[in-house]
């Protein structure tokens, strides 16, 4: 992971000069794409029309046929399922330490995907985000997929200490560990958006081989900056476009996205768990899969798959140890 070149995998380095041999694009126009983080083809081709207007000043016509073209020469059209199923072999999977949680989702943390962990305070969202912040390290025969990670902290949640724990425990040099996650303390909404929209910037600029992106917690800052119903549409539209940015950075560099979720609760609820993700269907049609957590008996923690496009709705249980996550001896599941 020391080597700083070629770490995103299937893009060359010949892409970010043919940017300039798209229909409108002159040196000047490339140079402000470049900026706003368009550096080569496929990050135009997963582009929105209005995103390009804003990045490179041009007009929506020129800027819808500059993205059609970059998609053209991608050959971004229809695939058959068979093409599909041989670019799924690429999918990587971070282990959380725990065979029953690993299994729960498929294998692991997926690249490629947005996951969703979501529950009440100290269920153990951001002790996961821990362990895989550790785990994405490791080769690939160890359960990791061998990149750096970049931390998103909008609870000062984060804590260097603990990283430090799970590292020596797996044998780790901690200091090394450290150095390959890069932290950003969220303060408001829109800084957040920002931070997530300039992590293509470590990977192009400064060659970051940044497999893992965590956002611990998705909707916190949005909660407290959009107050009352007269802004949830603006709440909501702003996410969903967040929410767009974070799967487009896993489509383009294949990298695995895991954010934390918080919880209300329904007062309409009569019977059975009245707990419920914040965000509306906004975050819920963005992510797959979508685990819910809570606290298990003798300390142990429950995972409840709730959503999920291809993976069974099933329940497990696992521990948060001093060593990290770890499965429960004897049981794997708890109604």
């Amino acid at each position: 992971m020391s080597k700083k070149k070629d770490v995103v995998e299937g893009l060359e380095m010949k892409d970010e000069n043919s940017v300039k041999d798209l229909p409108g694009v002159g040196a000047a126009t490339a140079e402000k794409l470049k900026e706003a983080g368009f550096t080569n083809m496929i990050s135009i081709a997963v582009a929105s029309t209005g995103e390009l207007v804003e990045a490179a000043g041009v007009g929506e016509a020129v800027a819808r046929k500059i993205i059609n073209t970059a998609r053209d020469k991608l050959k971004m059209g229809f695939e058959s399922g068979h093409e599909l199923l041989e670019r799924s072999e690429k999918t990587e999977r971070i282990t959380t330490g725990s065979k029953a949680l690993d299994k729960l989702l498929g294998g692991g943390i997926e690249t490629g995907t947005i996951t969703e962990c979501y529950g009440a305070f100290s269920s153990g969202k951001s002790q996961i985000a821990h362990q895989i912040a550790v785990n994405a390290q490791l080769p690939k025969e160890k359960g990791g997929i061998n990149g750096a990670v970049v931390f998103l902290d909008t609870e000062s949640t984060f804590r260097p200490e603990r990283i430090k724990q799970l590292a020596e425990a797996q044998g780790l040099d901690f200091t090394e560990i450290l150095k390959n996650i890069r932290v950003a303390r969220c303060f408001n909404s829109d800084h957040q958006v920002l931070l997530t929209e300039k992590i293509s910037e470590l990977v192009e600029k400064e060659g970051l081989p940044v497999k893992l992106i965590i956002v611990d917690s998705l909707m916190s800052l949005f909660r407290s900056d959009y107050i009352g119903r007269g802004s949830l549409a603006d709440r909501q539209q702003k996410i969903n476009k967040h929410i767009h940015t974070l799967q487009r950075l896993a489509n383009m560099y294949n990298l695995a996205v895991y954010v934390t979720n918080q919880v209300m609760a329904k007062p309409d609820t009569f019977f059975g768990d009245p707990t419920e993700p914040v965000g509306g269907h906004i975050v819920g049609h963005g992510m797959n899969p979508r685990v819910y957590l809570r606290k298990g008996k003798k300390g142990t923690r429950v995972a409840k798959m709730v959503d999920s496009s291809y993976l069974p709705e099933c329940e497990v249980v696992y521990m948060i140890t001093p060593q990290g996550i770890r499965d429960v001896e004897g049981s794997e599941a708890e109604e």
